[in-house]
């Protein structure tokens, strides 16, 4: 069942950083006079080559999606690093920064919740003891989610931060976020049968 875990938190991961992309998108588009029809171009195209290996290594099982990670990982850092070049470049744009941080940031709490959601549906299947500790990991989950949120709220409310403080801020959620979707995954994956 580890494999099971696995590849679940992989599908998590990759679902998660397509979220962040897409809002991260979403927002630039939405202020098309200020950032390039390049820049837009650029990410759209990094966005849809994470997403086309993400769902290739996926469907060739857990040996290829653990493989396949470390490689999306670069290229995850890759889309952030030229999101960072625009606004470090831009500068001023603080009502453009602002927007889009709450975008993202707002794609980071649905990703919380969307993990938990699917993590109880998984741990319905489990019983006794086990369900009871798959339960306790999803509570662990869901409080870190409420902590990350009310950080993050803390900094769109702040509203002068730069984009550096913003972008650290997400990434320590998004930290937290794989961490907790780990290890309430493994908790379910323990805790409820194989299928057969």
């Amino acid at each position: 069942m580890a494999g099971h875990s696995s590849l679940h938190g992989y599908v998590e991961w990759t679902k998660q950083r397509i979220d962040e992309m897409d809002a991260t998108l979403s927002s630039l588009e939405s202020r098309g006079s200020e950032a390039s029809a390049a820049l837009i171009g650029d990410l759209k195209k990094r966005r849809a080559e994470f997403e086309a290996r993400a769902k290739q290594a996926a469907q060739a099982g857990q040996a290829a999606a653990v493989n396949a990670q470390a490689q999306l990982e670069t290229q995850w850092n890759g889309f952030e690093a030229q999101v960072k070049t625009y606004f470090d470049g831009a500068g001023k744009q603080l009502q453009q920064q602002q927007a889009a941080f709450r975008e993202i940031a707002a794609a980071q709490a649905k990703a919380w919740r969307n993990a938990a959601e699917r993590l109880q549906g998984e741990a319905t299947k489990a019983a006794g003891a086990q369900r009871a500790d798959a339960d306790k990991a999803i509570e662990r989950m869901k409080a870190q989610a409420k902590e990350a949120e009310a950080q993050l709220e803390k900094l769109r409310q702040a509203g002068s931060e730069s984009w550096s403080a913003l972008s650290a801020a997400l990434a320590q959620s998004r930290q937290a976020l794989g961490r907790a979707t780990r290890d309430a995954w493994d908790a379910v994956s323990r805790a409820t049968p194989p299928q057969s």
